[in-house]
């Protein structure tokens, strides 16, 4: 095909042909791939064979006016042996004469012109028309015989004045154009010839004059107005009717005629209860606007019928009297508050019949005209037969005198009842207070447990009266419920009469209360006693003294031993002191501790059970804290344990074991200890800086007392001499002297000895730090110290295994003497324990063991060696 073909020169619409030589078979069919522009108005077909030809698909339609004027299309074809072709075929438009096109309203509809009749000749429509290649048109217009024509321009004229009268009514005009080629296009003119008014209507009936009853229904026909119209004689006639004066009662129709009712027309009511006669002035047109008119005045009599019954304002009465009101006693005057506004007698009379209701026989009218309405006998409401009855609904009819029957004068109203009003009439029986309230009971009893909550309710008074309806009962307590602690105990609803507390009962206080409560119902009072018994619950815990005690005791006690001589003693308000029972809950590590007697008693003993054993490790702990339990359910069997209510006091002890502060270590390698305490302190605290200063000072010159104290003993092969009445050192053979171990232990400054207890060696006593296991001898008739305190305590060993004393620093300075006595008291420390002596290796090791274990605890822990 691309040797063949190169371009075409096509017409829309047309099919053009190619043939493809050089294929052997076609494997993919001539397809067109794209074109510029792009377009899908062109498509491949087949022929047969291997002939294919390109045609127009009609999306769109090719157009040359609108469209694009060529086209060029990628054609691509591929035979069985893989060769392809890639060709493009160019598509040119050519132009086509095409047929005038008319626009406008004439494009899509018949144009409809309606022309006036007495219209002069002249331009009625203008045509609009084009053609698609631009060319100039011509216009002709059929039949030729009508009184139009049509110019080249396409404007449509009337030749004539039309009378609707004798001129046809209506034409049609064929209006055709024309292209230079002669091709045309025709539309359809529709011209319709109005008529116009020229002549006056006129009214053709002859009554002007109308009675008619008031409170006629909407839509009542009045009269029926007929007019003419001289335009319209051979068709019906299309006059417009309306009402000129007021239109408030009636209402015309505009095309008929008909003079209807559209409103209320009440006679009895301003203005037609004075001018009962209504002028209407009623309009006829032969044109809604600008047309002929006439008018013609109508009058309306409206004459009174019984239309209305009494009226009563306000038409329901309340009254009130009182329940032993006597008989004749006057309560209501109905006539004046009742009238009837008919407008003339006897349509305005009426009178009061028909009481009835609930209770009417209580009650009475004096006469059918007076209207006056009387008790006939007192009313006692506490009455069984009229017990729960307040209020009498009462009815009276009010009615015409006059039957509402005008047979004889209009025969078309015919009324066969009469006209009535009914008044409603509430007559309420006001209560007398007569009696007192009276409670149901003369007195009331309430038991109560002492544990009962606050704001419980404990039961509930109850008071009547005989009175109906019955009173409203506000109750109060007007004595009693109140204790030295408390001015009220006790609460009572107003409404209800329920009784609550406001504080907590005790029975160990007070064990009953009585209390006056009166009922109230606004007048009159009655009043009864109220007793509450508080029922005894065990509520209160056994309350021992001590609580709480810190001591000390030694590692080496006897078991059976009651520790320190303590002994607690416990109460308990509400329980017997046989019904305690002593067990320690928390902190008795292998069970080192018991109390004897156990329970059944009021004071037990603190006992050793078994003996501490740190050496083989069982017992690690130095610091018991034990928190012991006393409960009063001793003389409780274990089914009554499960249901009543046990409680339980608690006491806390603090117990350090120490080792025997006597003891005295063996000579072991020499070694320097050194101890320094530290606070804990805030950053913020001014005086750490003084404090920390001052401390190091201290210990600054202690260890240079210490080093001068060693240079002596070196020089001079011995230790310096204790003072007078000492106790000798012990001597130990030659050693070489080994290095010494400096250890530094970080603890808390201000140490405060807040325990004392007594050396089971020496009997002294000595005082102790709870926490951190600080000790010093005592001084006779020295409280426990009140202000903390910082401690240095350095010791040394020398080769002979003689250790040196061991010192404190205060963190005041005090006088000397104070500060040599503690090195004084000394000596005594000296001597090991009773029945023990330890290889140096030993001590050592015993030494080693206190120190990791003090590490390990956090405190401090002495060596045994030395004071306390």
């Amino acid at each position: 095909m691309s040797s063949q073909i190169k371009s075409f020169f096509v017409d829309p619409g047309n099919a053009y042909e190619g043939v493809d030589n050089d294929l052997v078979g076609v494997a993919i069919l001539p397809t067109i791939v794209n074109s510029n522009p792009l377009t899908e108005a062109f498509d491949i077909e087949s022929k047969g064979g291997l002939e294919y030809r390109v045609v127009t698909t009609g999306n769109p339609v090719l157009d040359y006016e609108t469209m694009p004027k060529s086209f060029d299309l990628q054609i691509f074809v591929e035979d069985t042996t893989g060769r392809t072709d890639l060709n493009i075929l160019t598509v040119q438009v050519t132009d086509k004469n095409e047929r005038p096109v008319f626009r406008g309203n004439m494009a899509i509809q018949t144009v409809t012109i309606y022309v006036l009749e007495r219209t002069p000749p002249g331009c009625i429509y203008q045509v609009d028309a084009a053609d698609p290649e631009n060319a100039e048109l011509k216009y002709s217009l059929l039949p030729a015989s009508v009184p139009f024509l049509v110019l080249e321009s396409g404007a449509i004229f009337s030749t004539k004045e039309f009378d609707y009268e004798k001129d046809p009514h209506c034409y049609f005009l064929n209006i055709t154009a024309t292209d230079p080629d002669g091709l045309n296009s025709t539309k359809t003119v529709n011209i319709n010839i109005v008529n116009i008014n020229d002549e006056r209507p006129y009214f053709t009936i002859k009554q002007r004059i109308y009675r008619i009853p008031e409170e006629q229904s909407v839509g009542t026909v009045v009269a029926n107005i007929t007019a003419k119209d001289p335009d319209d004689e051979d068709s019906p006639s299309r006059l417009f009717y309306s009402i000129q004066s007021s239109d408030r009662y009636f209402s015309i129709n505009p095309s008929t005629g008909v003079l209807q009712v559209t409103g209320r027309i009440d006679r009895d009511a301003l203005p037609l209860r004075l001018h009962p006669n209504i002028s209407v002035i009623v309009r006829v047109e032969d044109s809604p606007r600008g047309g002929h008119t006439s008018e013609m005045e109508i009058t309306i009599i409206i004459y009174d019928i019984n239309d209305n019954p009494p009226e009563c304002n306000p038409s329901t009465f309340r009254k009130e009297a009182n329940e032993n009101s006597t008989a004749g006693t006057f309560l209501l005057d109905l006539r004046n508050y009742c009238k009837d506004i008919d407008v003339d007698p006897p349509n305005n009379r009426f009178n009061f019949t028909g009481l009835s209701g609930f209770g009417s026989n209580n009650f009475a009218l004096e006469s059918t005209v007076s209207g006056r309405l009387v008790m006939t006998e007192s009313i006692d409401l506490e009455n069984p037969a009229n017990l729960g009855v307040e209020v009498y609904s009462l009815t009276v009819r009010v009615q015409d005198i006059a039957c509402p029957n005008y047979s004889s004068k209009y025969p078309f109203y015919t009324f066969d009842i009469f006209l009535c009003y009914i008044i409603y009439i509430y007559i309420r029986i006001k209560p007398v207070n007569e009696f007192f309230p009276v409670f149901s009971n003369l007195s009331y009893e309430f038991n109560v447990p002492e544990i009962t909550k606050d704001g419980s309710s404990i039961g509930r008074v109850n008071a009547r009266d005989k009175d109906w309806p019955p009173s409203v009962i506000t109750y109060s307590i007007v004595a009693g419920g109140g204790t030295r602690d408390y001015t009220n105990i006790f609460w009572i609803s107003p409404t209800k009469g329920d009784v609550k507390i406001l504080a907590r009962l005790d029975y160990e206080t007070t064990q009953k209360h009585i209390l006056t409560v009166q009922a109230s119902d606004q007048e009159k009072t009655a009043t009864a006693s109220v007793t509450v018994n508080v029922l005894e619950v065990n509520d209160e815990e056994p309350v021992c003294s001590p609580n709480f005690y810190s001591f000390q005791i030694s590692v080496s006690l006897a078991v059976g031993t009651n520790i320190n001589g303590f002994r607690i003693e416990c109460q308990d308000r509400d329980s017997d002191p046989r019904s305690f029972r002593y067990f320690i809950n928390e902190g008795n590590v292998n069970n080192h501790f018991t109390f004897s007697p156990s329970a059944g008693s009021n004071t037990s003993r603190l006992i050793l059970a078994s003996r501490f054993d740190y050496e083989s490790g069982l017992d690690t702990n130095w610091i018991y804290r034990l928190r012991v339990y006393i409960t009063d359910d001793n003389l409780l069997s274990a089914r009554d344990k499960a249901t009543h209510l046990i409680k339980t006091g608690t006491v806390t002890l603090s117990i350090r074991v120490i080792p025997n502060p006597t003891t005295v270590v063996a000579t072991t390698p020499g070694f320097t200890v050194v101890t320094k305490r530290e606070n804990l302190y805030s950053e913020s605290a001014w005086y750490v800086p003084f404090v920390i200063t001052l401390g190091s000072l201290l210990l600054l010159g202690l260890l240079g007392y210490l080093g001068f104290l060693l240079v002596t003993w070196v020089r001079t092969g011995c230790p310096p001499a204790g003072k007078a009445g000492g106790a000798p050192l012990i001597n130990a053979p030659e050693k070489a002297k080994p290095k010494k171990e400096v250890v530094v232990t970080m603890t808390k400054l201000n140490t405060v000895f807040d325990g004392e207890a007594r050396d089971p060696v020496t009997g002294k006593m000595y005082e102790f730090n709870t926490q951190s296991g600080a000790r010093r001898w005592k001084k006779s008739g020295e409280p426990l110290q009140p202000a903390p305190a910082a401690q240095v305590t350095s010791s040394a060993t020398d080769g002979s295994g003689q250790g040196t004393d061991r010192a404190e620093a205060p963190s005041k300075i005090e006088p000397s003497e104070n500060r040599k006595e503690p090195m004084a008291e000394t000596k005594p420390a000296a001597r090991p324990w009773a029945g023990q002596s330890e290889t140096p290796e030993q001590d050592g090791l015993r030494l080693q063991k206190q120190k990791e274990e003090s590490g390990n605890r956090g405190l401090f822990s002495p060596a045994p060696q030395g004071r306390y």
